[in-house]
């Protein structure tokens, strides 16, 4: 109670040495390589007002507050803080487009409500805390991003969040290396499920996802009284409460939006027949939450994609599709087949390597390499050492700064280009290059 009376009185909170607001607060974090207690002291010279360490020697005067692991007292602040408050906070997990639809969401929201929601992708044991403390009284929502690469995590950031909603977006092969199995991928993120069912209220889901939907009876959610659904509508089945149709994905995705209220069309600035769900989900959570249709609308269409997640970028040379932000085989899958029904020739792609799948490596890059071969693509540049590994149809790179000699000497001009990898392989630092 003390430190969070602290906490009121100087609500800034820091984990940066480099970066001391007036009046803060410093969390001394540890890392495998690092120990910001040895940095507390500098913290607070450089205008933080306390420093939270949690090593007796660093704690030399008034100004440090000793704790017995800076962590969980971070993440314990962060709590007690989110129970102060009656909001409605939201969980959002999935294997792919969390923080595309935590984006949409939150755009939705905003024409309504004073809302708070995770800022980028800070959706880990330290971004969770840090995003829940900044709510502030005037905040009607929460809208919590949550990321896991092992299981039990997404149930301890439900610990600390304490989500009164959830929403799964999916759930793919992703950290397989982590999880050991989709089965495993689907255990973690069912934990927010768990625990919606138990503490909580409802949960929206995509109707037309088999695996959401065992997940959600396996969690407790046995009828539809505390389910919200949506989902494309699809030929002989009865459309979920909220649903939706494509109606143009030549560049942009184009759809019809169907809700209690009426129908609407929303033109985006998305790419991508996988975005469809998305933007569902976000009207499915807009129209529960009391924001009409007309807003939601306005909401999904001004939202306008950042950080290299499905942007379209035109170059003097190219027309470029930029999904480097993350890859794994079902993201990766959906991108590949997206752009082969995409409109515009000629066509070019540049692939990554997808990181974190363990033992399963070798064969997922192989399908990947068998579905580029079957939508008949020819000019494939490979970029990564597990695609290298497997590859025998195509050029391939053993980094991205190989590929970049090769663009100098054979550049790629007056194509549709396709970048999708793993972050790690870092395909960003190609963009200057095309």
């Amino acid at each position: 109670m003390q430190l969070y009376n602290i906490f009121l009185q100087h609500p800034i909170i820091t984990t940066d040495s480099r970066n001391c607001p007036a009046n803060s607060i410093f969390f001394a974090l540890k890392g495998e390589n690092f120990n910001a207690n040895t940095f507390a002291l500098s913290a607070l010279e450089k205008g933080c007002a306390f420093a939270v360490v949690d090593e007796k020697e660093f704690a030399v005067d008034d100004r440090f507050i000793l704790v017995d692991n800076v962590l969980e007292t971070l993440q314990q602040l962060a709590h007690f803080h989110r129970k102060q408050t009656n909001i409605p906070v939201l969980g959002i997990t999935g294997t792919n487009g969390k923080t595309t639809t935590k984006e949409l969401i939150t755009a939705v929201l905003k024409e309504k409500f004073k809302v708070l929601s995770t800022q980028g992708n800070l959706n880990n044991h330290i971004g969770v805390p840090l995003t829940l403390l900044q709510l502030l009284p005037e905040h009607q929502l929460a809208i919590i991003e949550m990321g896991a690469n092992h299981p039990g995590e997404i149930d301890q950031l439900c610990q600390i969040a304490a989500p009164n909603y959830g929403l799964i977006t999916n759930v793919g092969k992703a950290h397989l290396e982590g999880f050991g199995s989709f089965e495993g991928v689907m255990r973690t993120k069912g934990e927010l499920y768990n625990y919606v069912f138990r503490h909580g209220k409802n949960i929206f889901i995509d109707k037309n996802n088999n695996f959401l939907r065992e997940m959600a009876a396996n969690a407790g959610f046995s009828t539809n009284e505390r389910i919200v659904e949506y989902g494309l509508n699809v030929p002989g089945r009865e459309p979920a409460a909220i649903s939706g149709e494509i109606l143009e994905n030549s560049v942009f995705l184009k759809m019809k939006c169907h809700t209690p209220e009426g129908s609407f069309m929303i033109e985006t600035r998305l790419i991508g027949s996988y975005n469809a769900e998305n933007i569902l989900a976000a009207v499915a959570v807009g129209f529960f939450f009391g924001v009409e249709n007309s807003a939601i609308q306005r909401g999904i269409e001004n939202y306008n994609p950042q950080n290299n997640r499905s942007q379209l970028t035109v170059t003097q040379k190219n027309k470029l599709i930029v999904d480097a932000y993350n890859a794994n085989p079902s993201s990766m899958s959906a991108a590949i087949q997206n752009f082969a029904q995409m409109e515009g020739e000629p066509k070019a792609l540049i692939i990554g390597d997808m990181l974190e799948l363990g033992e399963q490596s070798e064969e997922e890059h192989r399908n990947i390499i068998r579905l580029l071969q079957q939508k008949g693509f020819k000019n494939v540049l490979l970029v990564g050492p597990q695609f290298q590994k497997v590859n025998d149809s195509y050029l391939s790179f053993q980094n991205v700064e190989e590929l970049i000699k090769y663009l100098e000497s054979s550049p790629l001009e007056g194509q549709n280009i396709l970048l999708k990898g793993s972050r790690g392989i870092h395909l960003e630092k190609v963009l200057p290059f095309l």
